[in-house]
């Protein structure tokens, strides 16, 4: 996917496919690889994708949070001149998701959540980070996944260097309190997109019972498991996730 990276004024993302707009979310320490079988699969399947960077080290301090994270999903959107989009994030993908829906939710068709912050915050622990400690960072990298070998040093050398980086995890914190501060618990009640929920029965991040909790809120949600899966379901089980949302949306004709 990176060969389709493009930067045009401040966004710079990837794009592929004709139909319906998915925007796909990245979490807090993933990289847009992360959805290159999501992104494959419905692109060449009558979808238009699209995964924008999210600004999350390059926001001034004081605006490196999850309210002006959903404002900058919304001046893409504008940019690109879609009215309404289906929002498909992980992690601090979703909760942005989460949030740009209550303040713009003309804007959102649907919605799909894995691994979704927003009701519970865990993240790397109240140990992180520890600077310099290449084997503590390798661990909780590859503890996000039921399998850890999908954990690959390119991956840990990536948060190895958010971490090192002070500038980085000043902003990483700043998000971290930030989802806290802006939890949705009492806003989801009031959200009817058509919401698809996929989970990892493995994920210790944002353990099984989170997202129970999203379906019990999420007025309009389906809830899907995958077992032998951690935190993030489309890196660990991609096929298994694109057939459960492919058949979703089909389901929903989305």
């Amino acid at each position: 996917m990176t060969d389709l990276l493009k930067t045009e004024g401040k966004f710079t993302y990837a794009e592929a496919g004709e139909g319906p707009a998915i925007i796909v979310l990245h979490g807090l320490m993933g990289a847009l690889s992360n959805f290159n079988s999501t992104f494959n699969h419905f692109s060449n399947n009558g979808y238009k994708v699209l995964i924008p960077e999210l600004p999350l080290y390059s926001l001034p301090l004081l605006k490196t949070n999850v309210k002006n994270l959903a404002s900058f999903l919304k001046e893409f959107m504008e940019f690109k001149k879609i009215e309404s989009a289906v929002l498909l994030g992980n992690s601090l993908g979703g909760h942005i998701g989460l949030y740009f829906t209550k303040h713009y939710p003309e804007k959102v068709s649907a919605l799909v959540l894995t691994g979704s912050s927003g009701l519970y915050e865990k993240a790397m622990g109240d140990s992180f980070p520890k600077r310099g400690n290449y084997e503590y960072i390798e661990e909780k990298t590859k503890a996000v996944f039921y399998d850890p070998e999908i954990g690959t040093k390119e991956m840990v050398d990536d948060v190895f260097k958010i971490v090192n980086d002070r500038s980085a995890v000043i902003r990483t914190l700043a998000i971290a309190k930030s989802a806290i501060r802006h939890n949705m618990a009492n806003d989801l009640p009031e959200m009817t997109q058509p919401t698809c929920i996929i989970w990892g029965k493995q994920d210790t991040v944002t353990p099984p019972e989170v997202g129970e909790d999203f379906h019990k809120l999420l007025p309009n949600s389906d809830l899907f498991w995958i077992d032998k899966c951690g935190h993030a379901a489309m890196m660990e089980r991609p096929e298994e996730f694109n057939k459960i949302l492919q058949d979703w949306f089909t389901s929903r004709n989305i």
